[in-house]
Protein backbone atom coordinates (compact mmCIF):
# COMPACT_ATOMS: atom_id res chain seq x y z
CA UNK A 1 0.00 0.00 0.00
CA UNK A 2 1.03 3.13 -1.04
CA UNK A 3 0.41 6.28 0.65
CA UNK A 4 2.26 8.89 -1.12
CA UNK A 5 0.65 9.22 -4.24
CA UNK A 6 1.18 12.78 -4.94
CA UNK A 7 -1.87 15.10 -5.58
CA UNK A 8 -2.34 17.75 -8.09
CA UNK A 9 -2.25 21.06 -7.80
CA UNK A 10 -5.34 22.91 -7.29
CA UNK A 11 -6.55 25.62 -9.87
CA UNK A 12 -6.96 28.36 -7.23
CA UNK A 13 -8.31 30.16 -10.27
CA UNK A 14 -10.90 28.37 -10.35
CA UNK A 15 -14.78 29.96 -8.39
CA UNK A 16 -16.19 26.65 -7.42
CA UNK A 17 -14.58 23.55 -5.83
CA UNK A 18 -15.80 20.46 -5.16
CA UNK A 19 -15.37 18.87 -1.47
CA UNK A 20 -16.28 15.04 -1.12
CA UNK A 21 -16.88 13.48 2.36
CA UNK A 22 -15.46 9.81 1.55
CA UNK A 23 -17.15 6.85 4.08
CA UNK A 24 -20.71 6.23 3.26
CA UNK A 25 -20.92 8.72 0.29
CA UNK A 26 -17.70 7.98 -2.19
CA UNK A 27 -17.35 4.44 -0.47
CA UNK A 28 -20.69 2.78 -0.48
CA UNK A 29 -20.24 1.70 3.24
CA UNK A 30 -18.02 3.39 6.38
CA UNK A 31 -14.89 1.48 5.30
CA UNK A 32 -14.03 2.05 9.09
CA UNK A 33 -16.56 0.60 10.39
CA UNK A 34 -15.79 -2.39 8.25
CA UNK A 35 -11.86 -2.91 9.37
CA UNK A 36 -12.99 -2.68 12.89
CA UNK A 37 -16.06 -5.37 12.66
CA UNK A 38 -13.26 -7.59 10.86
CA UNK A 39 -9.75 -7.03 12.62
CA UNK A 40 -10.93 -5.02 15.65
CA UNK A 41 -10.42 -6.62 19.40
CA UNK A 42 -12.81 -5.98 22.18
CA UNK A 43 -13.64 -2.66 23.23
CA UNK A 44 -14.10 -1.08 20.02
CA UNK A 45 -18.13 -0.93 20.62
CA UNK A 46 -17.66 0.89 23.87
CA UNK A 47 -15.97 3.65 22.41
CA UNK A 48 -18.59 3.85 19.51
CA UNK A 49 -21.33 4.15 22.17
CA UNK A 50 -19.42 6.70 24.09
CA UNK A 51 -19.45 8.46 20.77
CA UNK A 52 -22.99 8.10 20.07
CA UNK A 53 -23.43 9.71 23.49
CA UNK A 54 -21.39 12.53 23.28
CA UNK A 55 -19.28 11.62 26.32
CA UNK A 56 -16.26 11.70 24.06
CA UNK A 57 -15.30 12.99 20.67
CA UNK A 58 -14.86 11.46 17.12
CA UNK A 59 -10.87 12.09 17.41
CA UNK A 60 -10.69 10.18 20.49
CA UNK A 61 -12.96 7.32 19.70
CA UNK A 62 -11.30 6.82 16.41
CA UNK A 63 -7.48 6.73 18.22
CA UNK A 64 -8.84 4.38 20.37
CA UNK A 65 -10.44 2.00 18.16
CA UNK A 66 -8.06 2.24 15.88
CA UNK A 67 -5.06 1.17 18.57
CA UNK A 68 -7.60 -1.97 18.51
CA UNK A 69 -7.22 -3.08 14.82
CA UNK A 70 -4.93 -6.54 14.77
CA UNK A 71 -4.90 -6.90 11.08
CA UNK A 72 -1.08 -7.05 8.47
CA UNK A 73 -1.03 -4.41 5.84
CA UNK A 74 -1.83 -7.36 3.80
CA UNK A 75 -4.96 -8.38 5.06
CA UNK A 76 -5.89 -4.85 5.06
CA UNK A 77 -5.44 -4.43 1.20
CA UNK A 78 -7.39 -7.68 0.94
CA UNK A 79 -10.44 -6.80 2.31
CA UNK A 80 -10.22 -3.18 0.64
CA UNK A 81 -10.56 -4.52 -2.21
CA UNK A 82 -14.35 -5.78 -1.24
CA UNK A 83 -14.95 -2.61 -0.77
CA UNK A 84 -17.56 -1.00 -2.86
CA UNK A 85 -16.86 2.81 -4.39
CA UNK A 86 -19.57 4.19 -5.72
CA UNK A 87 -19.33 3.43 -9.89
CA UNK A 88 -19.77 7.03 -11.26
CA UNK A 89 -18.02 8.77 -8.57
CA UNK A 90 -14.99 8.96 -11.21
CA UNK A 91 -17.27 10.30 -13.88
CA UNK A 92 -18.34 12.89 -11.47
CA UNK A 93 -14.87 13.64 -10.84
CA UNK A 94 -14.04 14.02 -14.37
CA UNK A 95 -17.04 16.13 -15.35
CA UNK A 96 -16.21 18.54 -12.58
CA UNK A 97 -12.55 18.95 -13.92
CA UNK A 98 -13.77 19.35 -17.33
CA UNK A 99 -16.12 22.35 -15.66
CA UNK A 100 -13.10 23.82 -14.65
CA UNK A 101 -13.79 22.84 -10.33
CA UNK A 102 -11.67 20.98 -9.01
CA UNK A 103 -12.32 17.85 -6.69
CA UNK A 104 -11.00 17.33 -3.14
CA UNK A 105 -11.73 14.73 -0.34
CA UNK A 106 -12.38 15.86 2.68
CA UNK A 107 -12.71 13.07 5.62
CA UNK A 108 -12.62 11.86 8.92
CA UNK A 109 -11.60 8.59 8.17
CA UNK A 110 -7.98 7.41 7.13
CA UNK A 111 -5.30 8.96 4.66
CA UNK A 112 -3.92 5.00 3.80
CA UNK A 113 -7.56 3.66 2.74
CA UNK A 114 -8.55 6.03 0.84
CA UNK A 115 -5.80 6.48 -1.00
CA UNK A 116 -5.68 2.76 -1.83
CA UNK A 117 -9.46 2.89 -2.48
CA UNK A 118 -9.10 5.47 -5.01
CA UNK A 119 -5.98 3.65 -6.32
CA UNK A 120 -8.43 1.46 -7.75
CA UNK A 121 -10.85 3.53 -9.91
CA UNK A 122 -7.57 5.05 -11.65
CA UNK A 123 -7.95 8.11 -9.25
CA UNK A 124 -4.55 8.34 -7.36
CA UNK A 125 -4.29 11.71 -8.33
CA UNK A 126 -7.19 12.62 -6.10
CA UNK A 127 -6.00 15.33 -3.47
CA UNK A 128 -7.12 13.41 0.19
CA UNK A 129 -7.36 15.70 3.49
CA UNK A 130 -7.88 12.98 6.18
CA UNK A 131 -6.63 11.53 9.58
CA UNK A 132 -3.37 9.55 8.89
CA UNK A 133 -3.18 6.16 9.55
CA UNK A 134 0.25 5.11 10.50
CA UNK A 135 1.72 1.34 10.69
CA UNK A 136 3.45 0.95 14.43
CA UNK A 137 3.96 -2.94 14.21
CA UNK A 138 3.41 -5.74 12.02
CA UNK A 139 -0.12 -6.11 12.95
CA UNK A 140 -0.75 -2.90 15.05
CA UNK A 141 -2.21 0.58 13.83
CA UNK A 142 -1.95 4.32 15.10
CA UNK A 143 -4.39 7.08 13.87
CA UNK A 144 -2.61 10.73 13.82
CA UNK A 145 -4.48 14.03 13.29
CA UNK A 146 -2.59 16.46 11.56
CA UNK A 147 -5.82 18.58 10.97
CA UNK A 148 -7.66 18.55 14.11
CA UNK A 149 -8.69 21.64 15.49
CA UNK A 150 -9.19 22.26 19.22
CA UNK A 151 -12.41 24.42 17.80
CA UNK A 152 -13.68 21.82 15.99
CA UNK A 153 -17.21 21.36 17.85
CA UNK A 154 -17.43 17.87 17.05
CA UNK A 155 -14.01 17.42 18.03
CA UNK A 156 -13.03 15.99 15.05
CA UNK A 157 -9.78 14.22 13.58
CA UNK A 158 -10.46 16.19 10.75
CA UNK A 159 -12.52 19.60 10.79
CA UNK A 160 -14.29 20.09 7.88
CA UNK A 161 -14.94 23.61 8.78
CA UNK A 162 -11.69 24.56 9.11
CA UNK A 163 -10.96 23.20 5.30
CA UNK A 164 -14.28 24.40 3.55
CA UNK A 165 -12.73 28.22 5.01
CA UNK A 166 -9.30 27.93 3.67
CA UNK A 167 -10.98 26.96 0.06
CA UNK A 168 -13.02 29.77 0.49
CA UNK A 169 -9.49 32.36 0.71
CA UNK A 170 -9.04 31.34 -3.26
CA UNK A 171 -12.45 30.50 -4.37
CA UNK A 172 -15.81 31.97 -4.26
CA UNK A 173 -17.89 28.70 -3.89
CA UNK A 174 -17.51 25.54 -2.14
CA UNK A 175 -19.75 22.79 -3.38
CA UNK A 176 -20.10 20.09 -0.53
CA UNK A 177 -21.07 16.33 -0.76
CA UNK A 178 -21.73 14.41 2.27
CA UNK A 179 -24.12 11.80 3.71
CA UNK A 180 -24.36 11.93 7.94
CA UNK A 181 -23.19 13.23 11.18
CA UNK A 182 -20.01 13.91 10.66
CA UNK A 183 -21.08 16.41 7.66
CA UNK A 184 -24.14 18.28 9.64
CA UNK A 185 -21.89 21.18 10.85
CA UNK A 186 -19.76 22.20 7.55
CA UNK A 187 -22.88 21.55 5.64
CA UNK A 188 -23.85 25.02 6.90
CA UNK A 189 -21.26 26.95 5.34
CA UNK A 190 -20.73 25.22 1.95
CA UNK A 191 -22.04 27.53 -0.73
CA UNK A 192 -24.27 24.83 -2.06
CA UNK A 193 -24.60 21.26 -0.62
CA UNK A 194 -25.43 17.79 -2.30
CA UNK A 195 -26.86 15.55 0.25
CA UNK A 196 -27.52 11.70 0.50
CA UNK A 197 -29.00 9.94 3.39
CA UNK A 198 -29.11 11.53 6.83
CA UNK A 199 -27.90 14.84 5.79
CA UNK A 200 -30.58 15.47 3.70
CA UNK A 201 -33.17 16.21 6.68
CA UNK A 202 -30.34 17.98 8.29
CA UNK A 203 -30.41 20.36 5.15
CA UNK A 204 -33.99 20.59 5.50
CA UNK A 205 -34.39 20.99 8.97
CA UNK A 206 -31.74 24.03 9.36
CA UNK A 207 -32.69 25.48 5.77
CA UNK A 208 -29.49 24.66 4.08
CA UNK A 209 -29.34 25.19 0.27
CA UNK A 210 -29.04 21.66 -1.06
CA UNK A 211 -30.29 19.28 -3.25
CA UNK A 212 -30.81 15.59 -2.41
CA UNK A 213 -29.13 13.00 -4.34
CA UNK A 214 -28.86 8.93 -3.52
CA UNK A 215 -25.55 9.02 -5.58
CA UNK A 216 -22.70 10.16 -8.04
CA UNK A 217 -25.69 9.33 -10.93
CA UNK A 218 -27.32 11.95 -9.41
CA UNK A 219 -24.86 14.24 -9.06
CA UNK A 220 -23.27 14.35 -12.17
CA UNK A 221 -27.07 15.20 -13.50
CA UNK A 222 -27.06 17.73 -11.27
CA UNK A 223 -23.65 19.61 -11.51
CA UNK A 224 -23.27 21.63 -15.25
CA UNK A 225 -26.20 23.67 -13.80
CA UNK A 226 -24.86 24.27 -10.23
CA UNK A 227 -21.34 25.33 -11.87
CA UNK A 228 -23.47 27.67 -13.99
CA UNK A 229 -25.46 29.27 -11.35
CA UNK A 230 -28.72 27.93 -12.61
CA UNK A 231 -31.63 26.92 -10.30
CA UNK A 232 -30.59 23.27 -9.38
CA UNK A 233 -33.93 20.69 -8.71
CA UNK A 234 -33.50 17.54 -7.82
Amino acid sequence: MNPAATPVQLDADSPWIVQCDFDGTISLRDVTDTLLQRFAKPGWEDLEAAWELGEIGSRECMAGQIALLDMSAEEMEAHLQGIAIDPHFADFVALARKLGAPVQVVSDGMDLVIRYLLGLIGLDDLPVIANRLVQVGERSWRLDFPYASEDCKRASGNCKCERLAEQLQHHEHVLFVGDSTSDFCVSGQASFVLAKYRLIDHCVDNDIDHAPIQGFDDAIRLLPALIAHERVTA
